[in-house]
């Protein structure tokens, strides 16, 4: 009979790494430099041996933050507006004393049309 290799055993867990990071740079800084370090790794989305490593190898940083378009600020920014006036014609409608003038009810009218512009804006830019 012939004999056959055991199956190796599959522990699971994390697979190793092809290159292993197990060598340690330690630095001095003041309390005012670790803390500007800090922030400036956390605003490049990044920790801070990351930044330090990206910074001393590269001299720069690939900075993974995103920033939006100026349209999408620009809605953004319409539709806070919008909805401001939308919440206080709302709270006069919903107060005893005062209802509704013809002049606010232009303006709900005027803001209707600006809403269903707005949102074929968006469906435009989202094309």
């Amino acid at each position: 009979m012939k004999q056959m290799d055991k199956p190796v055993n599959n522990k699971g867990g994390r697979p190793k790494k092809n290159v292993v990071k197990n060598q340690r740079i330690p630095i001095k800084c003041t309390s005012y430099e670790k803390i500007t370090i800090f922030a400036k790794a956390k605003k490049a989305c990044l920790s801070a041996s990351e930044y330090l490593l990206q910074l001393g190898l590269n001299g720069k940083i690939d900075s993974k933050v995103k920033t939006l378009p100026k349209e999408v600020l620009a809605l953004t920014g319409t539709l806070n507006h919008m909805a401001a006036n939308l919440n206080q014609l709302a709270k006069k409608h919903n107060s005893v004393t005062d209802v509704l003038t013809p002049l606010d009810r232009a303006d709900l009218l005027l803001l209707c049309k600006e809403l269903k512009e707005l949102a074929g804006r968006i469906k435009n830019y989202l094309q």
